[in-house]
């Protein structure tokens, strides 16, 4: 018997991100006032704007092909099991593509497995450390 699908259309937002009051994160090129306020808000510990040491959740928006390069720089910041949220701009003509975030997030070792609406003109991409590479001393 098949499961029915579940729905997540009355989750908030931060719900939907995984997003606990404990966690640890980092934001990196978010401009978003409103995001960035109710983030804040919503965590025991204000969200650092600078990539100092490992978080559970970091927020990066990319809106530029040049933008891409934050992938790269926040995926060591990353505990094992944390999780970095990609926010690209979504559509036909969106630049950068969906593939060319895919790309930098896989550059920078990480595997995406969750994709969310974030808002009207942006997609929200989930990337994490694979977990066959998660506690391996390099």
């Amino acid at each position: 018997m098949k499961q029915p699908e579940r729905d997540y259309s009355n989750r908030s937002l931060f719900d939907k991100l995984g997003l606990k009051a404990d966690d640890h994160v980092a934001v990196c090129g978010i401009a978003d006032k409103e995001f960035l306020l109710a983030l804040d808000a919503r965590l025991a510990k204000a969200a650092s704007e600078t990539l100092r040491t490992k978080y559970d959740k970091i927020f990066v928006q990319v809106d530029s092909p040049r933008d891409l390069a934050r992938i790269g720089r926040a995926a060591p910041h990353l505990k094992p099991a944390g999780a970095l949220w990609v926010f690209h701009p979504k559509g036909r003509g969106a630049s950068p593509h969906e593939s060319e975030v895919r790309a930098a997030g896989i550059a920078a070792g990480l595997v995406d497995n969750k994709v969310s609406a974030l808002n009207d003109t942006h997609t929200a991409t989930r990337y994490v450390i694979p977990l066959a590479k998660r506690n391996v001393s390099p």
